[in-house]
């Protein structure tokens, strides 16, 4: 299979050996398309798994909410982020940097020096997450106390064990999509996700059950990490068995590596993987970081204005609610992300400047008419939506301004990686630090007068700093322009019908509400459930009217544009075409 890639990568650059040979212009144009579809349907890939493991992960927070309340859901929340800002600064920069070198071997053909990276990259990772998980574990009261709950200790020592597996997930990832194949990756976050929502749902249950108090049901709930990890672990460790067993007898190089990675040693390879990784790591635990300054600081602040630390902690709880759905769509709309840093990188190496500004429009586009559409759709449907999930309306008003982070946390996410790919990876880590202050600032002067809604209105400025800081270098590196009418005119005109179709839904069922005397809960569901459908569907085919999203484009998503075909016929009447 790998071999096969090799042959068609060289066959469009024209080294078949016949003597043909493509002029520069059908060279970038060739590579531009094919690159393009091959990018949309890696991200469609990683997309459909971000959707159902990221619906799995909120169907885990639900019952935790619904059954151990929110104080419970509150310690949950002070403590997941801190696993998750620890494991992303010990690997999320890694699986970058593995997809980027095993690319380059890729493209000489050198599947061994693929694997020998893969390897050495693991090996690191292995030692780094020991270490990291003696600390964690013995540490635990410690982090506790400055967190200012000590309710979180017996959490964070359930949440340290997955330390001991995650490193190798991330590292298996990396080497795979590298190969640009998504599927691997997919797979196992589906499954990791699964089992992690089985493990917390029984233990849940099973805690409740005997009565435990929030502090050993929180902790149930973060060990759903270490079964999720495990079990991702072991589906990647099958697709790399099989694809081992593929390269068997065939790993001779069909080309060869270049002189500078023939000659690195295992200490160069792991200084050069470090140096590349460690600032995608600082890029890359932008919203963990930026969650743990809540972790920090808003318990801290809470407890001083409510008195207790139990009401600090329900408060927190109630914050939290909106980001579950906030994190689905940018896992979904930046799931491109890892897609980009070895699209990006080969477009590079090829020296195709256009491909790289293109694949760059293209994404940060995309990337905004999601964001953009969902922030406003969770913010007009807070309050059905907030029903249907936790019961009551309580705190509707943050989860609607949390709604707005969406859409900068997917633009910070998308423009990083192309920075990353285009070779300046260290935008996003300056970005991180503002964002990060501004964050705590926000928090410190907000919270006092407006409570929660202050936090999220921080947050919001916060990520929408990040974003914009990467734009601006984004431009500079690589060429891409941002016209106005595809991002601003065109959406607008999206948004406000897409508001009207809900605002109008809302107004015409509370009289059918009434009169059929149905639950409140039930009533906000088919509500929330309607309107989120509507409002997609309007939004989008408002995109699709005005032009923001063209034909050609759909076209490079066959099922997609199939499926849609009979809708188009009539948005694109015979010999119209839409475009920008």
């Amino acid at each position: 299979m790998y071999r096969y890639h090799i042959r068609q990568r060289r066959n469009r650059m024209g080294e078949t050996g016949k003597g043909h040979q493509m002029d520069r212009e059908e060279l970038h144009q060739n590579a531009g398309k094919q690159g393009t579809a091959k990018l949309l349907k890696g991200a469609a890939v990683l997309g459909a798994a971000a959707v159902l493991s990221k619906l799995l992960g909120t169907l885990q927070k639900i019952p935790l909410q619904n059954v151990a309340g929110d104080a419970a859901f509150g310690i949950y929340n002070a403590v997941y982020p801190l696993y998750i800002l620890i494991l992303f600064a010990a690997t999320a920069g890694f699986p970058v940097a593995v997809s980027k070198f095993v690319a380059e071997s890729v493209i000489h053909g050198d599947h061994r020096e693929a694997k020998r990276i893969a390897r050495i990259s693991g090996t690191v990772l292995l030692g780094s997450g020991i270490v990291l998980f003696v600390l964690l574990y013995l540490g635990a009261g410690e982090i506790a106390r400055w967190i200012g709950i000590q309710q979180t200790e017996k959490a964070i020592r359930s949440v340290s064990f997955a330390l001991l597996l995650a490193p190798t997930l991330a590292v298996l990832r990396g080497y795979f999509q590298g190969y640009q194949n998504m599927l691997p990756t997919a797979v196992s976050q589906v499954m990791e996700q699964l089992i992690r929502v089985i493990t917390m749902v029984a233990l849940l249950l099973y805690l409740a059950a005997l009565a435990y108090d929030e502090e050993w049901i929180a902790a149930g709930a973060t060990f759903g990490s270490v079964t999720g990890a495990a079990a991702g672990l072991v589906v990647m460790y099958v697709y790399w068995r099989k694809a081992m067993r593929s390269l068997n007898g065939s790993e001779e190089r069909e080309g060869g590596s270049s002189p500078e990675a023939k000659a690195l040693s295992t200490r160069q390879w792991v200084r050069r993987i470090a140096a590349y990784a460690i600032p995608v790591c600082l890029g890359a635990i932008v919203v963990p970081l930026l969650t743990l300054v809540d972790t920090f600081t808003m318990p801290r602040l809470l407890e001083a204005s409510q008195g207790s630390e139990l009401e600090a902690m329900r408060q927190f709880g109630l914050y939290n609610r909106g980001l579950p759905l906030v994190q689905l769509v940018v896992m979904v709309a930046s799931s491109m992300s890892a897609v980009l840093v070895p699209a990006m990188a080969d477009a590079k190496a090829r020296g195709l400047t256009d491909v790289m500004r293109s694949r760059a429009e293209m994404s940060i586009r995309l990337s905004w008419l999601i964001g953009l559409g969902a922030s406003f759709g969770l913010a007009f449907a807070a309050v059905p939506i907030n029903i249907m999930l936790y019961k009551n309306s309580e705190a509707s008003l943050t989860m609607a301004v949390l709604a707005f982070t969406a859409l900068f946390s997917t633009l910070n996410a998308v423009s990083a990686s192309v920075l990353q790919g285009a070779g300046a990876i260290h935008t996003p880590a300056q970005a991180l630090l503002v964002a990060i202050v501004l964050k705590a600032l926000g928090n410190v002067v907000l919270m006092p007068r407006w409570g929660i809604e202050g936090a999220a209105l921080s947050a919001v400025i916060a990520y929408a700093a990040a974003a914009g800081l990467n734009l601006v270098q984004l431009r500079r590196c690589t060429g891409a322009r941002f016209a106005l009418r595809p991002y601003v005119i065109a959406p607008t005109l999206g948004v406000v019908a897409m508001g009207v179709c809900l605002a109008a839904l809302q107004l015409l069922a509370m009289p059918a509400v009434a009169a059929w005397h149905l639950p409140e809960r039930l009533s906000a569901s088919a509500i929330a459930l309607v309107g989120v459908a509507g409002g997609a569907a309007v939004y989008g085919l408002a995109l699709l009217r005005s032009g923001s999203i063209s034909r050609e484009e759909l076209r490079l998503m066959p099922e997609l544009d199939r499926k849609l075909a009979p809708v188009l016929a009539r948005i694109w009447p015979a010999g119209r075409s839409a475009g920008r």
